[in-house]
């Protein structure tokens, strides 16, 4: 990447530097979180680098892109004008290293796999790509986990072939059912329902929900909150989470509750958080998705074949749609 020293960017509006895709990034990250602490944290950077970087990017373009304070961090109207173009050219060269990537999987014999939450510890996850060896002996297996805020999106850029999750998924994107469950309500440990064996969703009214980022496609997390709700009351959000733990630590510290699949009860316990399933909602779903217009690549159609087999020896409610 292009991020040079910040003695080397030259000065003032005459500058004929170009700016960087990192400094582009880092821009488009700063307008999402308007907090330099959050987004430095967020983009695994200290935050006097990504201060120096915002400011070798201003001069390289020659406009004030924020206004800083001791309070707090706000666009400028060049800023404003120009985030819209910032984020359309970045994720611009996040499609073509992706597909660029997705095409040297594909010559490789390489299958990128990708994993929300407890999903690859599910004994069904385990025994597909056990399946998956067995079968494809020189198929090439890189798995990864992914967070609540990009998981899909994972999927659609092509950063991963296939990825174990939960639905429901947005058009585009196929899915194999792998098995269901009941969820559960994740709630602070001093709730006065967290006791209860169950509780039903009017049971747990008024109480804000975990937001996601808006990468997240809204249907999948209108699901996940139970929004909206059977009575048509309007779901009230608290913060948004990008991954499990600060979920999780939303929850601990009582800003908010969340839905989750009931396994997170014996993969995710979690100090100051209780489980209390939820009697009348619909139950979770895992499924293996793909992208529909991958469906016949040679590394999708083995990793499906082996789900399919998988799936036909221990009978599940499987539905490939």
């Amino acid at each position: 990447m292009d991020t040079p020293a910040e003695g080397s960017e030259g000065s003032g509006a005459g500058s004929s530097r170009e700016p960087s895709v990192h400094q582009l990034r880092l821009f488009v990250a700063l307008a999402d979180e308007l907090h330099f602490g959050n987004t430095a944290q967020r983009m695994f950077i200290s935050q006097p680098a990504l201060s120096r970087q915002i400011r070798a990017l201003e001069r390289r373009l020659g406009v004030e892109l924020v206004a800083r304070s001791s309070r707090r961090v706000e666009l400028t109207p060049a800023g404003r004008a120009l985030l819209p173009e910032a984020r359309t050219a970045v994720e611009s060269v996040d499609r073509i290293r992706h597909v660029a990537q997705s095409q040297v999987r594909c010559t490789q014999g390489r299958l990128a796999i990708g994993s929300i939450g407890a999903e690859a510890q599910q004994p069904y996850t385990r025994a597909i790509l056990a399946e998956l060896r067995t079968r494809n002996p020189d198929l090439r297996l890189d798995v990864c986990s992914l967070d609540i805020a990009h998981h899909v999106l994972a999927l659609t850029r092509g950063e991963v072939d296939v990825v174990f999750l939960v639905s429901p998924m947005p058009p585009g994107i196929e899915t194999l059912t792998l098995a269901t469950e009941p969820r559960v309500a994740c709630l602070p440990a001093d709730d006065p329902l967290a006791d209860r064996t169950s509780v039903t969703v009017a049971e747990l009214a008024g109480r804000p929900v975990v937001d996601v980022p808006p990468e997240c496609p809204r249907t999948w997390w209108n699901f996940w909150a139970v929004d909206p709700r059977p009575d048509g009351t309007p779901v009230r959000y608290g913060p948004v989470v990008h991954d499990v733990e600060a979920l999780f630590l939303a929850v601990a510290h009582r800003e908010a509750i969340a839905f989750l699949p009931a396994a997170a009860r014996d993969f995710f316990p979690r100090p100051g958080v209780r489980y209390v399933e939820v009697s009348d909602v619909p139950p979770s779903t895992a499924a293996l998705a793909w992208m529909a217009k991958n469906r016949t690549m040679p590394t999708i159609n083995a990793v499906r074949s082996a789900a399919c087999a998988v799936l036909q020896r221990t009978p599940a409610p499987a539905s490939d749609r």
